[in-house]
């Protein structure tokens, strides 16, 4: 199913690139009925000159030309943006935020609770398409516009729904996640360098490792302890790093990181 109304995209940063992007390669929307809504005029240039959509600095312009309005800001500056959009968002539209920490309640408090509102997480990777994003929706939004909302941000990796409640574990898990993801693997490559290998070696095949682990696991749709298993010979070299792996407290030190960026996302939304 494709995303027949015009989209609005409110910012035109990194991650309001990454689903312009993501949006024309998949084929859920044309470019033509793509505007970005920024305030830099070279930043708005060159979204027109690489993608061919439509861009604007006028809010009511935007709003006028989309039926999906894509909030994609900082949540430093999302107060200011809700104030210059209240006036021209109407239940006519489907709004989606992806600012982390402001609440479906926040959003409906600077836009009203008429809107249809979609509160996303997603996480860095979509920058390359590859992301994992969760979203939940207010009690105005119907089934085919949580689905919408999962089209859109699919076309930028995977998109699950979840309640509302549990958004701050995925920002714990997989918003927070590329960084415990990338400690590893610079951990990785550090060991590489103390066991011999010339680091830009070392780094090729950590960061191939990493990416081939991830999609076997993608692709095979096994548990990862299945996958560890077949790669675990016994009284050989994986289950001695193991071993080393499970003494210094690997697994429950990322478990405890996952809770604790949980934690601080709850601490934060309040």
């Amino acid at each position: 199913m494709k995303v027949r109304e015009s989209i609005g995209m409110v910012g035109g940063g990194q991650m309001g690139e990454a689903l312009v992007r993501g949006l024309i390669q998949s084929g859920l929307a044309e470019p033509g009925n793509i505007t970005v809504a920024e305030p830099f005029a070279e930043r708005r240039e060159y979204l027109a000159a690489t993608y061919s959509v439509q861009v604007t600095d006028d809010s009511g312009d935007l709003a006028a030309n989309s039926k999906v309005i894509i909030l994609a800001v900082k949540p430093q500056i999302m107060d200011i943006v809700l104030q210059q959009y209240s006036a021209v968002i109407t239940p006519e539209h489907l709004v989606l935020s992806i600012a982390a920490g402001v609440t479906i309640k926040q959003l409906e408090k600077g836009l009203g609770d008429s809107i249809p509102l979609i509160r996303v997480m997603p996480n860095t990777p979509a920058l390359v398409l590859a992301g994992a994003s969760a979203l939940s929706g207010n009690a105005k939004t119907t089934p085919e516009d949580i689905q919408r909302g999962l089209k859109i941000f699919s076309a930028v990796g995977t998109c699950v729904e979840v309640p509302e409640n549990l958004l701050d574990a995925v920002t714990g898990l997989s918003g927070s996640g590329p960084g415990y993801v990338f400690t590893f693997i610079e951990a990785m490559i550090d060991g590489g360098v103390l066991a011999g290998l010339p680091r830009p070696i070392a780094e090729q095949l950590v960061l191939q490792t990493v990416y081939g682990s991830a999609k076997l696991g993608l692709e095979t749709g096994e548990a990862p302890a299945v996958l560890k298993g077949r790669v675990t010979s016994p009284g050989g070299t994986t289950i001695t790093g193991l071993q080393v792996l499970e003494e210094a407290g690997l697994r429950g030190a990322v478990m405890t990181a996952v809770a604790a960026a949980t934690d601080k996302s709850r601490a934060l939304g309040k």
